[in-house]
């Protein structure tokens, strides 16, 4: 049964896990938005550019691409939200970071228990690129 001291716990868990999201989130937007009026993001986003076509993704998804295949999701959302991204180009990134994540972490994760994380690290990678592609000539 809810009762007003359920509510309350869930209220605070709640408020807990949007503070712990805003620390990461918040200081990566400020990075992505400096690095975009300083001119640098659009300097770098050049550089990936051949990378992104494929996908059908700009330049500037690829460092959402990067950390969230490094840190994580919620990381991935901080730079998200400083670009803009069609109905298809959000779709196609939401994939690609929900099968290449947080590589760096999950790789201890994969070696504990005697995987090969290199194979797998790399094969989620591949896979979460050809489904990108697939996905940016379907939709």
């Amino acid at each position: 049964m809810i009762t007003i001291d359920t509510f309350k716990k869930g209220l605070k868990k709640g408020f807990d896990v949007l503070i712990l999201l805003a620390k990461i989130m918040l200081p990566i937007y400020l990075v992505v938005e400096l690095l975009k009026y300083s001119g640098l993001l659009e300097t770098i986003s050049k550089l990936f550019i051949p990378f992104m076509t494929p996908l059908g993704l700009p330049g500037e998804a690829a460092f959402a691409l990067i950390i969230g295949a490094s840190v994580n999701i919620y990381a991935a959302l901080g730079v998200l939200v400083s670009i803009s991204l069609t109905a298809k180009q959000a779709t196609i990134i939401a994939v690609v970071l929900s099968i290449a994540h947080n590589l760096i972490g999950e790789t201890v994760v994969i070696r504990r228990i005697g995987v090969n994380p290199y194979f797998i690290s790399g094969l989620r990678i591949v896979t979460a690129f050809a489904v990108g592609t697939i996905m940016n000539l379907v939709l």
